[in-house]
């Protein structure tokens, strides 16, 4: 009897100890740059398990023209789903969208059929001039509007942080541009890595004009912050409002890991919110005839030598080429629909993963 209470002892003893050790074990903040062909849907999961999902695709066969109907044959919805049970998520806790066009907004009606939606953030509603820019974008938030009447609702403001900050476990989201709008000054309390001051505003020029002058610009753009580890998605975000971020003054600080906006476009190619914020990683989510144009495809060639470019799609837009080698090509044709997984520790070190061949490179400045 002795020995048996031991051993029982003895088993409830190792199963506290793993389970203590586990809790203390370090997480890393995963963030998935799912490919939904030149849209966007990026998944954040925090340390503590937090899901944050911005944007969320195109409806349906994924075109401008399509519509939302069954889950099961809606592809960016299926696509973000698969990436969610890879990160273990079940429901989304924040969906946060970033503008109004089918590219970004359309996805949600099926997605919501697959997961749970607890809480929406976005912007006011697109204007009637948005309306007549790209045809489609009132009936697109007309049918996000519909599905989010069933949970949470938040719009913040340029400068505001998301709810995100108290549940994510260190995790910091900051909004720092929203209805085209941006923060008034630098990221308050924001602290740069140990050794690094602020990089000053490097401006050249008066910014680059929108290529889309209603939605893209109101793009609500977020500044993410794990430890010493950052992550800036900006969206569509393009104009005047881009350029404000860096010049005269630099709003957000250094960036580790850059989305690049509006999918490599060539309203993307001022260099100086590049050169301000030294990205050691740009992302660029484009498809292969759909954004990575020619003038930001050049930029990021001259700065090959201080950013590494990942793209989700070898590009065949006229006139342009790839800067990021195939090992950081996620997919080289419309056969493959990989991800890039970026993994990031709180003292600032990260990795990005090609999810198509598993290749994986470590950073850390």
């Amino acid at each position: 009897m002795i020995r048996r209470a031991f051993l029982v002892w003895l088993m409830v003893a190792t199963c506290i100890g793993t389970t203590t050790q586990a809790r203390t074990v370090a997480k890393t903040l995963d963030i998935y740059v799912i490919d939904v062909e030149g849209g966007q849907a990026t998944l954040i999961v925090t340390p503590s398990g937090e899901s944050l999902l911005i944007d969320a695709g195109f409806p349906s066969d994924g075109t401008f023209a399509s519509k939302p109907g069954l889950a099961a044959r809606a592809r960016d919805a299926q696509r973000i789903v698969a990436a969610a049970k890879d990160a273990g998520v079940t429901e989304i806790d924040y969906l946060m969208l970033t503008h109004y066009h089918a590219d970004h907004a359309g996805g949600v009606p099926e997605l919501a059929q697959l997961l749970r939606i607890k809480t929406f953030i976005d912007h006011a509603a697109p204007t009637a001039e948005a309306e007549k820019g790209v045809a489609g974008t009132q009936g697109v938030y007309d049918a996000y509007s519909a599905v989010r009447a069933n949970g949470k609702h938040i719009q913040p403001k340029a400068g505001d942080r998301l709810p995100l900050n108290m549940l994510g476990g260190g995790v910091e989201v900051v909004v720092v541009a929203s209805e085209d709008k941006v923060m008034s000054r630098p990221i308050p309390g924001d602290t740069p890595m140990p050794g690094v001051s602020r990089s000053p505003s490097i401006c050249e020029g008066t910014g680059i004009a929108a290529q889309e002058k209603t939605e893209n610009p109101r793009s609500t753009a977020v500044r993410l912050r794990y430890g010493r580890f950052s992550f800036l998605d900006v969206g569509d975000l393009s104009g005047p409002s881009l350029f404000a971020l860096t010049c005269p003054t630099n709003l957000i600080g250094d960036t580790d890991v850059y989305l690049v906006s509006h999918h490599g476009a060539d309203d993307a190619a001022d260099p100086s919110l590049y050169r301000t914020i030294k990205p050691l990683v740009a992302i660029t989510n484009n498809a292969e005839k759909k954004g990575a144009q020619k003038e930001t495809m050049a930029l990021l060639k001259q700065m090959q030598s201080s950013i590494d470019t990942w793209q989700l799609h070898r590009t065949l837009a006229e006139g342009s080429a790839d800067v990021a080698p195939s090992d950081r090509i996620a997919n080289l044709d419309n056969i493959t629909s990989a991800w890039i997984k970026i993994s990031a520790n709180a003292d600032g070190t990260f990795s990005v993963m090609n999810g198509r061949t598993g290749f994986t490179k470590s950073y850390a400045r």
